[in-house]
């Protein structure tokens, strides 16, 4: 199959994009730099500027499904700029590619798209899977319920849509993962608040695996894209520190800390979510990383 992926380039891009080759398919690429641009013989880069809302015809020749994963990193400071980056880059994105499928002539069929967790609200005890129906208030939540609309038009052109609601990625070289384990490493990890939140998590292993599933399978509507064992950012820390031999001697990290420290963001690091990936499980999609003590196993070697 022909595939057309924006957001190559980016930690979940690059695995997926390797992933995808190695098992046959063609990847076509869209990339804001041309210097990003390496072809090789199923692989094709071409440029697009979602902001301008341009894009290389050439891109949709004979591609049969778009991936989608474009969007401002969240990790960054969130002024009030950055903000309205944060939800213009995947709107404007996302409207790039509508407009391009009603322009070029095309063989798309199907939208895999990305999509988060934080649309789903705190709590200790909810077992949140994909049948459930509003949203948390916040930011973040509003981006995602933004960003879960615009796609809905494609299937104004008869494009099927999926949306894989991405909890936290580990990643070895990438993402959060490197963050959260350098204290740690150096002797001054440490739990955030009360460390009872739960983090619904994913190895990014079995992200790009679920991209694949949900592109052959032809997944349709809201997936949960995490592992089926959420964890305590209490028990992430001590298991994180097992595994680097370490101890842990200092006191909780306080919740107002780190809102003093993050302001807005600290989200990122307090939000509760018991996320369950109830269709990926009815779709017999097989975890390598089930468990966080396996994930780590490989993370931490």
């Amino acid at each position: 199959m022909k595939v057309l992926l924006t957001g190559a380039t980016g930690l979940i891009g690059t695995a997926l994009t390797e992933l995808l080759i190695n098992s046959g398919h063609q990847v076509h690429y869209f990339t804001t730099r041309a210097q990003l641009i390496k072809n090789s013989e199923n692989l094709s880069g071409f440029i697009w500027n979602p902001a301008q809302g341009t894009f290389d015809r050439n891109a949709f020749t004979e591609v049969q499904a778009i991936i989608h994963l474009a969007g401002a990193s969240i990790s960054k400071p969130w002024t009030k700029k950055y903000k309205f980056e944060i939800l213009e880059s995947r709107i404007n994105a996302t409207n790039t590619l509508y407009k391009a499928l009603k322009e070029v002539p095309h063989q798309v069929n199907q939208l895999v798209m990305a999509s988060g967790v934080a649309i789903y609200p705190d709590s200790p005890t909810t077992q949140y899977t994909e049948d459930f129906q509003g949203a948390a208030p916040g930011f973040l939540s509003h981006v995602v319920q933004k960003w879960e609309e615009s796609a809905q038009k494609f299937k104004h052109l008869n494009i099927q849509v999926c949306t894989l609601r991405t909890g936290v990625v580990l990643a070895q070289h990438g993402g959060a993962f490197p963050q959260m384990l350098q204290p740690v490493k150096i002797g001054f990890g440490a739990a955030i608040g009360s460390g009872k939140q739960h983090i619904s998590w994913i190895h990014l292993s079995d992200l790009a695996q679920m991209y694949q599933k949900a592109l052959e399978q032809k997944w349709e509507g809201i997936h949960n894209a995490v592992a089926p064992e959420a964890v305590t950012n209490e028990q992430l820390t001590q298991k994180m520190a097992q595994r680097l031999g370490k101890s842990l001697w200092l006191p909780n990290v306080p919740k107002a800390a780190i809102k003093l420290m993050l302001g807005e963001r600290s989200i990122l690091l307090t939000a509760d979510q018991i996320v369950k990936p109830q269709k990926a499980l009815e779709a017999r999609f097989h975890f390598k990383y089930p468990t966080i003590d396996l994930a780590l196993q490989e993370l931490i070697p």
